[in-house]
């Protein structure tokens, strides 16, 4: 569910790096330059698995892995069909909701969720009067990140306000609208404003009108109880927030209905080749709401990105740029997206990308799957 911005932006330069694996060919005979990238990441970096999934405009497909689903049994890494948290890639899903139901991005937020945005003792200044859903999701409100204070050792919170209440207690990021900080507690309350405009649980209101339309079979929200993956998975590996002492155990099991409206979704490569073709075509949203996702980016300050509503744009080495998200919760880290010519690419690892080499490693692959031809 955090938010991996080193992930989400380091290393776009691409240089073509050699691992230690044999070279897979390409059709020209040459090496597989996305292969050899995937591969770094599983040899040189020890991830324990590595799969990326490209889709091009004309629907052709190419999926590519690397390492094992499963540490010490040498099966082969899952494909695009394997299903994996998708973390803050769901924070687009939440996005796209909320412009079907039309809401007006520079409304206060209190027209949509009255009272509930009022903060106390260091967060006196928090006002969901003077924020606009558009700064709400954008990241500029100012609201605190609430997953720092949350002792994962606990029993969890009945509902989303527990999780809120200890972000309103904390000094803001800044005044609404003047600086970019990264916080699920804005897509917390996101998903509070699906369920205060349709009275339904913003699960149910995304499958009926994403998930189920775009026919994303594979992608799901787990349950309150449920801590496996359905299907065909790889197993992940990470630092439980619970015992961290531990060190990196194998965290396949995991909590993941109570990362919510801010990275709950599990889905797979595949399926979402499927939202972004949905959302390019149309079949979401308007074009011109599409659009003005990107229209108004906020640029992160000392980062190559900037930030519009629920996407980012990344710039590529091929020239223009990705529209993308990325995704990290403990044991996996993902990003997906696509490019204004309709490709879309799909990275997921099986680890967190701690370290700047595997930063660099997953942003070269994710523009490789881009620029390579």
């Amino acid at each position: 569910m955090t938010y991996s911005r080193r992930a989400f932006t380091a290393g776009l330069a691409a240089v073509l790096l050699l691992g230690t694996a044999a070279p897979v060919l390409a059709d020209n005979g040459r090496p597989n330059a996305l292969q050899q990238r995937l591969d770094l990441l599983t040899t040189v970096d020890g991830v324990p698995g590595a799969t990326v999934h490209v889709r091009d405009r004309n629907g052709r497909t190419t999926t590519l892995t690397s390492g094992t689903a499963e540490l010490g049994t040498g099966r082969p890494m899952v494909g695009a069909d394997g299903t994996y948290r998708i973390g803050s890639v769901t924070k687009t899903f939440l996005a796209v909701t909320l412009l079907q139901l039309r809401v007006d991005l520079d409304s206060p937020v209190e027209r949509y969720l009255p009272g509930v945005v009022r903060g106390k003792g260091e967060g006196a200044a928090l006002d969901g009067r003077r924020i606009t859903v558009r700064q709400l999701l954008q990241h500029t409100s100012g609201i605190p990140e609430y997953s720092r204070f949350f002792d994962w050792s606990k029993p969890f919170p009945d509902d989303p306000t527990g999780y809120l209440d200890l972000a309103l207690v904390r000094k803001p990021t800044g005044a609404p609208g003047e600086n970019w900080s990264y916080s699920n507690t804005n897509y917390l309350l996101a998903g509070m404003m699906v369920e205060r405009l349709t009275g339904k649980d913003f699960r149910g209101v995304t499958e009926e009108r994403i998930i189920k339309p775009l026919g994303m079979a594979r992608t799901y929200w787990p349950k309150k109880t449920e801590y496996g993956l359905r299907g065909e998975h790889a197993h992940h590996y990470g630092v439980h927030p619970a015992d961290p002492a531990a060190g990196v155990v194998d965290i396949t099991r995991f909590p993941g209905y109570e990362l919510g409206a801010s990275g709950g979704l599990v889905s797979t490569p595949a399926d979402l080749a499927r939202f972004w073709r949905g959302l390019d075509s149309g079949r979401l949203l308007p074009l011109s709401v599409v659009r003005s996702m990107s229209a108004d980016l906020r640029p992160v300050p000392g980062e190559k990105f900037s930030y519009g509503i629920g996407i980012g744009s990344i710039p590529l080495t091929c020239g223009g740029a990705a529209l993308a998200h990325s995704g990290d919760v403990p044991g996996m880290t993902t990003l997906s997206g696509r490019d204004l010519s309709g490709r879309q690419v799909t990275v997921f690892l099986t680890a967190n990308t701690n370290s700047p080499d595997r930063d660099r490693h997953l942003s070269e692959v994710f523009d490789a799957g881009f620029c390579a031809r």
